[in-house]
């Protein structure tokens, strides 16, 4: 079987194009960064070396149930 060589050009051409695409991707991925102007409250990624964004730190939220669970609770005379 041979392979002409349009089509082996053309495999060629889709091997640099996902090449390409990948390294798109990997770059445009949002990477965190420190922000030392807005402090640890803040959390900030950078989006392909150019667009920055910030948002205030999430808390870390204590579920309803486990807080209605601890008062419910109470400590039984023995």
């Amino acid at each position: 079987m041979t392979i002409s060589r349009l089509s082996l050009k053309a495999l060629a051409i889709a091997v640099v194009v996902a090449a390409l695409a990948t390294a798109a991707l990997l770059l445009a991925r949002p990477q965190p960064i420190e922000s030392a102007v807005l402090g640890t409250d803040w959390e900030c990624t950078q989006t392909a070396f150019v667009l920055t964004t910030c948002a205030p730190r999430v808390q870390q939220a204590i579920p309803a149930a486990e807080t209605s669970r601890k008062e419910a609770i109470r400590p039984t005379r023995g």
